[in-house]
């Protein structure tokens, strides 16, 4: 079992920065990948970006590709989402997740989830 709790979500204008954390606890963070994902009212969940258990592999949607960074600390069981020149597209309840898989860009791939933080983008 994993337990996950994000913070950090708020309102900023567009071309404005926020920076996402999701803390975990329970079995052993550094055995799964991690990933974040959002979900904008009326439409699907969808990946934004996931690390791999040592971070040493990073993935991206097409999306944030160049905007948004993910990183983890193993030794803190965090894992963060730096948002930078944010739109109003990336309006969404933002969600973080782990899964035992490799590379999964699915919500089905991943088995753990936090609650979400709202992030929304003035234009």
């Amino acid at each position: 079992q994993v337990q996950l709790v994000e913070s950090g979500g708020g309102l900023v204008q567009a071309g404005g920065s926020l920076r996402l954390s999701c803390a975990a606890s329970g079995r052993a963070f550094s055995m799964y990948d991690m990933g974040w994902f959002r979900q904008a009212p009326g439409k699907e969940r969808e990946f934004v970006a996931g690390i791999s258990r040592l971070g040493r592999s990073r993935y991206y949607a097409d999306s944030v590709k160049g905007r948004f960074t993910i990183s983890r600390d193993n030794a803190k069981n965090t894992v963060d989402l730096q948002m930078n020149t944010l739109k109003p597209e990336d309006t969404a309840l933002y969600y973080c997740a782990a899964t035992g898989s490799t590379y999964a860009t699915s919500p089905r791939d991943y088995g753990y989830w936090g609650q979400g933080t709202q992030v929304t983008v003035s234009s």
